[in-house]
């Protein structure tokens, strides 16, 4: 039997209320299983479990609120974390790096696009190869 219908209904749920404490319980009644069934279909059908699904998709959120220039504390709590501490682990645990150096990351990139180009040296590889300098 295919769970696929209900598992989406719960996947959209989750996109809908990631801001908001959303339980397993509630997600496997939404689904019609077991809370231990609906936890397996759902990592089967979407590859991660529901709490790194829903992790996943408060961290995307808080990437966007920070690009905007939202300070972490209110991206925290804006997004779901419980603070800003919790956010943090989590953030960093997903992206590899702390909220800070993710903004300091993106401003850098974006001041990099708004240089003029810079060409760089030819190296020996390319002389070698039958490449000529101008």
């Amino acid at each position: 039997m295919k769970h696929s219908e209900p598992l989406e209904e719960a996947r959209a749920f989750i996109e809908a209320h990631f801001n908001e404490p959303v339980t397993l319980a509630q997600l496997a009644a939404l689904s019609a299983l077991s809370v231990s069934r609906f936890a397996t279909a759902f990592r089967q059908r979407f590859g991660s479990s529901p709490y790194r699904y829903l992790c996943r998709l408060r961290i995307q959120h808080a990437q966007s609120l920070l690009l905007a220039g939202v300070p972490g504390s209110a991206v925290a709590t804006e997004v779901g974390f419980f603070d800003q501490s919790h956010f943090g682990r989590h953030f960093k645990r997903c992206c590899g790096m702390t909220p800070s150096m993710f903004v300091e990351r993106a401003a850098a990139r974006k001041t990099m696009r708004g240089a003029p180009a810079v060409r760089q040296p030819m190296t020996a590889d390319a002389n070698a190869s039958g490449a000529t300098m101008s």
